[in-house]
Formats: C-alpha cells, sequence, structure tokens
C-alpha cells in the first residue's frame, strides 16, 4: 500500500466533487430528493466549501491523497509559525478507516511536535473521526451546536 501526496491540479476538480458527495450522501439521502436534485444541491454547497476554504485559508496547501497513484482522498493544511490547521482531510468511502487518515494526522501531529507548534482542527460532533483524533491525543478546546474545536500540543 504506497499512501502518497500530491498538489491539487485543475483537473481534479470532478473528483474532488465526488469525494465531497460521498461524504454528504448519508446526510441527504433522507431528503426524498430525486438525483438531480440531490447532485445540484451538492454542487452548490461543494461550490460554497471550496470558496469558503479559499477564503478563510488563501495560503493552505491542497493536496491529493492518492493511493497507489490512484486518488482516493484530499487534504487542505495551512501552516503558519504559531500552529498547522487540518483544514480538512476526505477519503472516498471505501478507503475510510483503513488507516490512511490516521496515518496523515499522525505526520501532522509529528510536524507539530518538531516545530513545537500546535495542530488544531474542526471536525462535525457526528462525525466518526472525532474519536479518531481524541485517540491520537487531541482535546477539544471549543464547540457549538455542530464542530468541535479540537487542538494536539507538542509534547
Amino acid at each position: 500500500m504506497n499512501i502518497s501526496r500530491r498538489p491539487v491540479r485543475p483537473d481534479d476538480q470532478e473528483f474532488q466533487f465526488k469525494l465531497y458527495a460521498t461524504t454528504r450522501q448519508a446526510e441527504i439521502a433522507g431528503f426524498g430528493w430525486n438525483s438531480a436534485q440531490q447532485e445540484a444541491f451538492l454542487r452548490t454547497q461543494f461550490a460554497a466549501q471550496q470558496n469558503w476554504y479559499r477564503t478563510a485559508y488563501p495560503q493552505a496547501v491542497w493536496e491529493i491523497i492518492e493511493l497507489d497513484q490512484t486518488p482516493v482522498g484530499r487534504m487542505i493544511v495551512h501552516r503558519t509559525k504559531d500552529f498547522i490547521t487540518l483544514v480538512d482531510i476526505a477519503l472516498l468511502s471505501e478507503h475510510r478507516s483503513g488507516g490512511i487518515g490516521g496515518g496523515l494526522v499522525r505526520e501532522l501531529v509529528e510536524q507539530g511536535r518538531k516545530a513545537m507548534i500546535p495542530v488544531r482542527l474542526q471536525v462535525l460532533k457526528s462525525n466518526p473521526a472525532a474519536r479518531l483524533y481524541e485517540r491520537l491525543g487531541f482535546a477539544k478546546t471549543g464547540e457549538d451546536q455542530m464542530y468541535l474545536q479540537m487542538e494536539k500540543t507538542p509534547g
């Protein structure tokens, strides 16, 4: 299993949409919409997410996660001298819970440890990844109705 990352390219847009759609499928399944309505909604939401990330984190690094040179996910990381923010990490459903995401987050934690800066993230309360982050030593630093804010301090 060869996991690698490469910069996002313009021709990755449709893959990124497909990836986004897999993360929202369960949520919208109960809406009673036909497939065209679902796709229109998801494309609108995807565009809004992309725009928000680019506005809020203009210096972030966008990467495609590959397994044996095949795209399986995306990772967006924003680094400053004071902290590392995991803006987003997502894997296609068939590649979740297999250690790929955990390994990549561990790499970020190690980078933070070496630089002596915290790693921060935000995760939906309902996202199973929240348990992974807790196991990796992230502590809750805040929350709102939908999200937990978490941080892993160096050391």
